[in-house]
Parts: C-alpha cells; structure tokens; sequence
C-alpha cells in the first residue's frame, strides 16, 4: 500500500518553490509516495486529512498563515504525521509564529555573505544512521544561521564564520545543518541547504532530502496507546498571533 504525502509550496519565488516541489514530487514517487501537490496555504485546512497523511512536506517562504492551520498540522504531526521540508521553505516559513517554530525546531536568522558562500557540511555521528555512509562536502549557496531548539539531534553542522561581519566578533561556532526532533508521536526532519533547485538536485543533498523523507513518515508506525505527547493537552500553542 502506497504511503501518502502533501507538498505545499509558496512565498517568496527567490526559492524557486514551485521547481523545489517538483524535484520533492519524483523523489517521493521513486519511494511509491501517493503525492498531492499544492500551491495554497488552504490544504492545511482539513485537521482530519492532515492526520490521515503519512507525510506534510512544507516549502513556503516568508509568508503568514492562519493560526488554526498551524494547530491543524501540530495536532496531525503529534498524532503521528511526518513533517520534513528544507531551507526557508520550513524554517522561515511563518515568521510571526512561534508555534510553528516550535514545532519545526528552529528559525532562520541570517546568511552572512548571502548567497555563493562555499562552506562545509560536516557529517556528525550521533546515535541516528540518517545520515550513514555520508562524507563531509563542500558547497556554494546560502549558509544558514538559525536560532534552534536545544532539544533537536543535530546530524550535520557548518562552522562559523566563513566570511567576516559583526558575527565574526565571537567565538567560532557549529551551526546545525540537519536535525531531527519529534513531536508528540510525529517524526520533523529539517535540513538548511536548498536555496534553489540546483541546490536541492545535488547528489548529497537530494540523498538526505530522500532519507529524511522516509524517515519522517515513520512515526505512523508508533503505538497509538502509548504517550509520546499530546497535543491536546497542550496548552502553550495559540499565543503567537
């Protein structure tokens, strides 16, 4: 039986989202992924369909979104939904919502030199195999700088600073590059690179958009009677708009 995903794309057109979607759409349908494609923020509307999904791949960028659909998909993800996007296009999504930030594990503060920037994505060993049998790679693009969850699992970093700024002033730092963190029963995988198409086609970076793809939509597989966190208790999301 075919796994079923929902892409939504939109926002800022710098990110290509319509190209990125589409490059999203073959990866999954090579995984025997049941693919919707949407350009409207409303098919985040049906809470229900939302949870019957066994993946929401999000790539909006820089736009603004009804509370109740942010409460649709964290309820959907905490019930065991995956949720895994890349870039802007998931984690400078929604800036005026926390909850969503929250949820997906980070926000996007800056990419100092903006874009062309060639730095290093460095592998790191932690206790998950996402990235297994992956070597450290160099590219050329926007390198993110994020205000991130302490709570996620890193699995790739990039040092800082490459280029020089006010930035550059303090200590050198490890920036996550990929991470994973659950929510409720629901798997997120995020992952910083993708600022264009031609970022998302390289090999390295469409082998982790298709593992984290897969990985996401496991959490449907998790016991619904045990508790990993329910959303319906919840009590601090709604407070952002």
């Amino acid at each position: 039986m075919k796994k079923s995903a929902l892409i939504v794309w939109g926002g800022w057109d710098g990110h290509q989202p319509e190209q990125v979607a589409e490059i999203f759409k073959g990866i999954l349908e090579e995984e025997n992924f049941q693919v919707e494609v949407s350009n409207s923020l409303d098919s985040y509307d049906d809470k229900e369909k939302l949870k019957s999904l066994d993946l929401i791949v999000p790539h909006w960028t820089m736009g603004e979104i009804e509370k109740k659909y942010v409460l649709n998909i964290s309820e959907a993800v905490a019930a065991g939904t995956g949720l895994a996007g890349c870039h802007g296009g998931m984690c400078d999504s929604f800036r005026n919502n926390v909850d969503w930030q929250f949820m997906t594990g980070g926000n996007w503060v800056a990419h100092p030199g903006n874009d062309g920037v060639e730095y290093t994505v460095n592998i790191k060993h932690s206790s998950s195999p996402l990235l297994e049998g992956l070597s450290d790679f160099k590219v050329a693009s926007e390198q993110y700088y994020l205000h991130y969850d302490p709570a996620v699992e890193v699995l790739a970093t990039t040092r800082f600073p490459v280029v020089d700024g006010p930035h550059a002033a303090n200590k050198a730092v490890d920036m996550p590059v990929v991470w994973t963190k659950r929510w409720g029963q629901g798997n997120v995988f995020y992952n910083s690179l993708g600022h264009q198409a031609n970022i998302i086609a390289l090999p390295e970076v469409s082998l982790i958009m298709r593992r984290g793809f897969l990985w996401a939509a496991e959490g449907k597989k998790r016991d619904a009677a045990l508790n990993y966190g329910n959303v319906r208790t919840y009590t601090g999301m709604g407070d952002s708009q």
